[in-house]
């Protein structure tokens, strides 16, 4: 550790050496994460005066506002994803490195990463979000999380493999359990994803089992406060909650989650709901690189910046999207975390980077908000828009053609459509496909035996959380 608390590089320099020593003596732009906001800060300084180098663990860019679909079965991964240097490589001065990152020491200007120490110039820290448990961080080992790819592919395995388990079960209480699919949190994530599940079941599950009864597939949707999509206005929440029922999804409003262990989820006020799938949705925090930084943060992990999206006293040194505290979006409130935000403060990072560099002031951050919206199954959704407030199939369309436009890439756009043309015509869903692990059923026979048969595929789903996009 360096006497400022940050992590010291004790590894050989993989990609730091001298200004006078690089291959241009440029200055040099690192970008943690290639995400939203990282993705977009290296694109608007393409082509300049200046190098880039995005750090990833992961090649590709996800966009994971449609995460909840790879795992409902209706979106191949590789459709909400794209390989980062395939959207770099039209840019002479941005480069990729897949690593992860350890730390950053401030003072020597450097990033720690497991491919060695990186020097930079110029640092934007884009390295996204995690699940945040309250508090409880056993409740990671025993719930889905819906951050990545893998969780995603991982919770697509494991619903399905839950039916072909459910066609052998023999145990009326535990052929329900393994048909029930309990969502935490009532956000936009959990909002979308509960309703996904509704329809994977009613309109696709049901033909391709005929012999379950289908009917004792239950889809829970757990709040802890009296409201779903709290940030919607109140015509909006109640239009939400009208739609969930009329699909059959189950609501659990002002119930807040103890413990979830054994395949059963235990409540606060003394109940439980016995359910082999419990996904949490219920919030969110700053990735844990967050927490290396030795610098203050403030509500959920996240680091506190100034107004032009740097770090105190560090202009050199920016934070944007999931990662950034920062107070304005309404009295006392920090700017949302979602991806409108991320790309906006992508944008003003870089033209502040260019204006450091030119010896001219950076400006302020300032968000224009161009609305929410969430799907709610079939054909339906809710829509708070520059003072226009919609819900049904006009607003569905909008939301839509939103996520097509901020898909990256043609390809990915044709193939999602493609998809969900097919989807809405066939009422089906193309992707019921369970792949990974064979040892996972294996695990899961031993796992019956101990009473914890959720347990070792709860592990592995959150494998990938905190990774830094």
């Amino acid at each position: 550790m360096s006497n400022n608390g940050h992590v010291q590089n004790t590894q050989p320099s993989l990609a730091d050496t001298p200004l006078a020593e690089r291959a241009t003596t440029r200055p040099r732009v690192v970008v943690v994460g290639a995400g939203f906001g990282g993705l977009n800060v290296a694109r608007k300084l393409g082509n300049k005066e200046l190098d880039v180098l995005i750090l990833d663990r992961n090649n590709y860019h996800g966009f994971w506002p449609l995460l909840y679909q790879v795992a409902t079965a209706g979106l191949e991964p590789e459709a909400i994803a794209s390989a980062v240097r395939s959207v770099i490589r039209d840019y002479n001065n941005i480069d990729f490195l897949m690593t992860e990152v350890k730390g950053v020491d401030f003072d020597a200007r450097t990033v720690a990463t497991s491919a060695g120490a990186v020097g930079y110039d110029y640092l934007v820290l884009a390295a996204g979000s995690a699940n945040n448990y309250f508090g409880n961080d056993d409740l990671s080992k025993h719930t889905f999380g819906l951050k990545d790819l893998d969780d995603a592919e991982v919770l697509r395995n494991h619903v399905l493999r839950s039916f072909e388990r459910a066609m052998c079960e023999q145990d009326d209480e535990r052929r329900r359990s393994l048909m029930t699919f309990a969502v935490v949190g009532g956000g936009p994530t959990g909002v979308e994803l509960a309703g996904a599940f509704e329809e994977l079941i009613g309109h696709v599950l049901r033909k391709d089992y005929p012999a379950l009864d289908t009917h004792e597939a239950r889809v829970v949707l757990v709040e802890a406060t009296d409201k779903i999509l709290a940030s919607f206005p109140q015509n909006l929440q109640r239009t939400a909650v009208k739609r969930l029922e009329r699909m059959g999804v189950e609501l659990m409003l002002k119930t807040a989650v103890a413990a979830v262990e054994h395949g059963h989820v235990q409540f606060k006020d003394g109940s439980s709901l016995a359910a082999d799938t419990v996904v949490w949705a219920a919030g969110v925090r700053a990735a844990p690189i967050a927490d290396q930084l030795g610098v203050e943060q403030g509500r959920g992990a996240r680091v506190k910046i100034a107004p032009t999206l740097n770090l105190p006293n560090r202009p050199e040194v920016f934070v944007i999207g999931d990662m950034a505290y920062l107070e304005g979006y309404k009295p006392g409130v920090a700017y949302p975390m979602v991806a409108p935000v991320a790309i906006q403060m992508a944008q003003q990072a870089a033209a502040n980077i260019s204006a450091h560099l030119q010896g001219q002031p950076m400006r302020a951050f300032r968000y224009f908000d161009k609305g929410q919206m969430a799907t709610i199954g079939r054909s339906s959704a809710v829509l708070d828009s520059f003072g226009i407030r919609m819900s049904g199939f006009i607003a569905w369309l909008g939301w839509l053609f939103v996520h097509l436009l901020y898909l990256v890439g043609f390809r990915n756009r044709l193939v999602v459509m493609l998809n969900w043309a097919y989807n809405y015509l066939t009422f089906d869903r193309s992707v019921r496909l369970i792949t990974g692990n064979r040892d996972e059923d294996r695990q899961y026979k031993r796992d019956l035996e101990t009473g914890n048969p959720l347990e070792e595929v709860a592990l592995s789903a959150n494998e990938s959380t905190g990774s830094y996009r």
